[in-house]
């Protein structure tokens, strides 16, 4: 490859607190991928992880509003490059994998690729983040499609058309959600590639909490899928509606039949009240999903507009 045929390639690191790890964890970048520049992206640190990032030389920047997902929109906003690798900060995976996953996007010319995490279960934080993890990606193969089966990596290299078409709705941990949702709705070229995944650095400490981020991850997946297969989702709210319907006519029904009397008024009411909150869900989801396709449909329009990169050798 031609000197002027190399991409342009941006490392981001996102960090909260993470002095203990972040100059490794910079140094092991530069020294992995050296036609990198190394973006840090403080999110309101108390400790020196400003200065160690620094003095290891990343350029720093930082983002005021707290929490994963804001970080990362400002990074997609503010840096541009052909090609990005976005790892975690805290020294958990090895910069020295980074090749293996840029290759296979420049090569493979994918829109992401997404390091999948061997050794899960050796936990950087608590067991129950790794429990919680498995459980997660089985209901995100069932509510959306298969492809995925790390969706919470943080370790993932994205082309210049994902990140710059990437609407970034998140603000924490759920943000992995969404970047999976997105590939997935535009249809973009993606694959999983296996990468080494350890313990924290001595002194770092997780940001995770499993009951707060497992809630907004599971309200996010609710959402998307809300957004993204209305049909789906409102016809699940249809079924729902329709057996209580039916759990609360059938005895009228049934009493009506064999005795040509409606005694029971108040049940017959609400059987009715519910039929009817069943066929206003259907009708929401065909309309809905018609416009999520109009929506799609412009999203991809909007993501083809932005040229990918060619190796012009």
């Amino acid at each position: 490859m031609s000197e002027t045929s190399l991409p342009s390639i941006a490392v981001l690191l996102p960090c909260f607190n993470e002095e203990h790890a972040i100059a490794s964890v910079v140094q092991g970048f530069k020294k992995s991928v050296p036609s990198a520049t190394i973006y840090v992206y403080d999110n309101n640190s108390t400790d020196e992880t400003c200065a160690r990032a620094a003095e290891s030389g990343a350029v720093v920047c930082t983002e005021p509003r707290q929490g994963k997902g804001n970080v990362i929109r400002r990074m997609f906003a503010d840096i541009d490059a052909d090609f990005y690798i976005m790892v975690d900060g805290d020294g958990t995976y090895e910069a020295a994998d980074a090749p293996n996953l840029l290759t296979a996007a420049i090569d493979g010319h994918l829109d992401m690729v997404v390091g999948n995490r061997k050794d899960i279960n050796v936990d950087a934080g608590r067991a129950g983040h790794a429990f919680g993890n498995t459980i997660f990606n089985f209901l995100f193969r069932r509510m959306f499609a298969n492809g995925f089966s790390d969706i919470f990596s943080g370790y993932r290299v994205f082309s210049r058309r994902f990140v710059k078409s990437f609407p970034a709705l998140s603000s924490g941990f759920e943000i992995e959600t969404e970047l999976s949702v997105h590939a997935l709705v535009l249809k973009q070229p993606f694959t999983e590639i296996e990468v080494s995944y350890g313990t924290r650095m001595e002194g770092s400490v997780s940001k995770l909490n499993t009951f707060g981020d497992g809630f907004r991850i599971s309200s996010m997946f609710v959402l998307f899928m809300k957004e993204t297969r209305p049909f789906v989702f409102f016809s699940y709210l249809t079924g729902i509606a329709f057996l209580i319907s039916a759990f609360f006519g059938l005895p009228v029904l049934i009493e009506y039949f064999q005795t040509g009397f409606v005694t029971l008024i108040p049940r017959w009411i609400l059987s009715v009240g519910m039929l009817m909150v069943a066929l206003v869900m259907f009708v929401c989801g065909l309309i809905l999903d018609s416009v999520a396709r109009g929506r799609t449909e412009h999203k991809r329009l909007s993501y083809l507009a932005i040229p990918r990169w060619i190796n012009k050798h």
